[in-house]
């Protein structure tokens, strides 16, 4: 089979939106430069799109052009080595998954237990945030949880007061299990997302919950983040001013 048919039947199995580049076909035709080239082509005619360089993707065609691939795809590379999870999404990215803005980024963040420093692939600026835990596939929503409560300060077109209260609509609807997973991660967390969290927990009556964490806290340490007492009952005793 020609190169270019190898490269055209492979490409009609593959998702709308998906990501890839040479080296996905070269293991099947071990010909470089012509799996360069045969995409290339392929990018000229409108069948594929090209996201950055040496990265391709099948386009959505739809009356207002083509959609860009999903964000998850667009950095699946910083985001798995060899099947094994080394990032997962965060920050901007998962704000309006998790219904704390209407906005939309062009900044794609990325949680990471080794950092790198940002850079531009297309037009999306990607940056990173240190996650001192071990990530997994069952605590990447958590973390993104502890994220957006580590950067409340930040979440845009919001206020303090706003994104505490759905922060607080999305915790009470954690089961059990995952509120003391969340403890336990939270431990890894700076002292103001401790003392939030403690204090939204305890706002929920799980006030059980939250010793590990008001142990952790210096008990002199004042956390200004206003609004939040218009919210929560507690911030006197976790120090939330």
């Amino acid at each position: 089979m020609k190169v270019s048919d190898y490269i055209a039947s492979t490409l009609d199995r593959l998702p709308k939106g998906y990501v890839f580049t040479y080296s996905d076909f070269i293991t099947e035709v071990n010909k470089k430069e012509a799996v360069i080239k045969a995409l290339n082509r392929m990018v000229v005619s409108g069948k594929i799109a090209k996201l950055s360089k040496g990265k391709y993707y099948k386009p959505e065609n739809t009356p207002f052009g083509n959609l860009q691939p999903k964000q998850a795809q667009i950095v699946k590379d910083l985001l798995e080595d060899n099947g094994r999870i080394t990032g997962y999404l965060t920050g901007y990215s998962i704000y309006n998954q998790l219904g704390l803005t209407t906005q939309v980024s062009n900044t794609i963040q990325i949680g990471k237990n080794e950092i790198r420093p940002s850079f531009k692939r297309e037009r999306y600026s990607i940056s990173f945030i240190k996650q001192k835990n071990t990530i997994t596939k069952e605590n990447i929503p958590l973390l993104q949880i502890l994220d957006a409560i580590r950067y409340i300060k930040k979440i845009p077109d919001s206020t303090i007061e706003l994104s505490c209260r759905r922060l607080l609509a999305i915790l009470g609807n954690l089961l059990e299990k995952d509120k003391i997973t969340l403890v336990r991660l939270a431990l890894k967390y700076p002292p103001v997302t401790r003392a939030l969290l403690g204090a939204m927990l305890e706002q929920l009556k799980q006030i059980d919950l939250t010793q590990s964490l008001l142990k952790s806290l210096n008990p002199i340490t004042k956390y200004k983040l206003p609004g939040v007492a218009k919210i929560l009952l507690s911030t006197e005793k976790w120090n939330i001013q």
